[in-house]
């Protein structure tokens, strides 16, 4: 659809519309500010107000910044700018309708949080009159009976709206990270299967030589560490986020599950976020994460930040069995011989690598990037980290070392 080819009009309410088109963005989580408004409503007016498809890469080259930021432009411009059909799809996203047009199709990336952002402070319709009890008609919607927790878990982090992710971050808070503690060379006195002659003759001096009893002495256990390192490019965000809400639970759950936690995030540069994760409250701890990291929303370089971590790290925190889980969707653009070698000494110096990657969220999915090509030899374990079903999973994956995931079947695709 185009406009009437006109320039904007010096009395009309186009810059009023595109000022509350820009609190909109805002609210969707776009960085914009009093300049950028002023700059979009000059970039209007100085390239006329003809076609949709230039007005809306007009505006978007003023909000824009940050390649994730397009998804939420795009649907908000649709909301916005009179887009009845999708108007109607984004309320049957946030009212409570047994039947609309979200049956559909499932709601993309980012719709839900611009529809939120759009329709801030609009009223739910009221209820109509209830109709006689002779007219009633009774559907069973078999979709309704899932409790919202249940739904949850199985909900992409990426189709999450504000409200969910916030009931997701609750779940997440509740879940724990059991690991069985490792056997050690170290043994101790008591009753256990192995013999302990030292403590025999002890006792048979004592009573002049005479050995009369066998003293015995078992293995001591040991809890390993557990090693996180969380990608936090610009396709990983949304993901990135949900994770390090889960990891800050694990550090601070009661017990002797793990001997340490250590988290490690990357972009374009690794930083050590161990130290914030100490703290109790959730939100600050992020926060102080996110400040620390100035390559959030970035790019990628996995192999040169995995061989700093090689290099810097290893020795410290991979000692005595650790578990490492790393997290991304291994789309990597550096050289790819450098990210093997990284991944291959990763995997010699960890007890378990398990690779979570968000892309296994789509059933075509094959390895197919050399990234994914390069990484996937060197892991115990492949599996999804799209939503919290799969963190759950992540349990099972770390108790048994032959679980491999989806390992054996993305090394097939890759031999066809």
């Amino acid at each position: 659809m185009d406009f009437p080819a006109r320039d904007v009009p010096e009395d009309g309410k186009l810059a009023n519309n595109i000022t509350h088109f820009a609190r909109a963005l805002r609210k969707a989580g776009l960085p914009i500010g009093t300049g950028r408004v002023l700059d979009a409503i000059e970039a209007v007016n100085a390239a006329g107000f003809t076609k949709r498809q230039d007005f809306f890469y007009t505006l978007q080259a003023c909000f824009v910044s940050r390649p994730e930021h397009r998804a939420v432009f795009a649907q908000v411009f649709r909301l916005y700018w009179r887009d009845p059909q999708y108007l109607e799809h984004m309320m049957s996203l946030l009212l409570p309708a047994l039947h609309g047009v979200q049956e559909d199709r499932a709601a993309k990336p980012a719709e839900k949080r611009a529809a939120e952002a759009l329709l801030d402070g609009s009223q739910t319709p009221e209820p109509q009159e209830a109709p006689k009890e002779d007219e009633i008609e009774i559907e069973i919607d078999a979709a309704q009976t899932v409790s919202v927790s249940e739904r949850l878990r199985s909900l992409d982090f990426e189709q999450m709206s504000t409200q969910e992710m916030a009931q997701a971050k609750r779940i997440l808070s509740t879940l724990r990270l059991p690991i069985k503690p490792l056997p050690s060379r170290r043994t101790k006195g008591g009753a256990g299967p192995l013999p302990d002659w030292r403590q025999t003759l002890r006792i048979a001096n004592r009573r002049g030589g005479e050995i009369t009893t066998f003293a015995t002495k078992a293995r001591r256990t040991r809890a390993p560490n557990l090693v996180v390192l969380c990608d936090i490019s610009g396709s990983m965000s949304s993901y990135s986020r949900a994770v390090l809400h889960f990891v800050h639970t694990v550090a601070n759950q009661n017990g002797e599950d793990w001997g340490a936690v250590h988290a490690f995030t990357f972009g374009t540069r690794l930083t050590n976020i161990t130290r914030h994760l100490r703290t109790r409250d959730v939100d600050a701890a992020l926060a102080a994460a996110g400040a620390q990291a100035q390559d959030w929303e970035g790019g990628t370089r996995i192999g040169a930040c995995l061989a700093q971590f090689n290099r810097d790290w290893s020795r410290r925190v991979l000692g005595q069995g650790a578990c490492v889980v790393l997290i991304t969707d291994g789309l990597d653009r550096d050289d790819g011989d450098v990210l093997a070698k990284s991944m291959q000494r990763l995997g010699l110096s960890a007890r378990q690598v398990i690779w979570l990657n968000p892309l296994m969220r789509w059933a075509d999915f094959a390895p197919k990037a050399g990234g994914i090509r390069a990484m996937l030899p060197h892991v115990s374990s492949f599996r999804a980290g799209h939503n919290i079903a799969s963190l759950q999973g992540l349990a099972a994956a770390i108790s048994d070392p032959r679980d491999s995931g989806d390992k054996a079947r993305m090394m097939a695709l890759m031999r066809d």
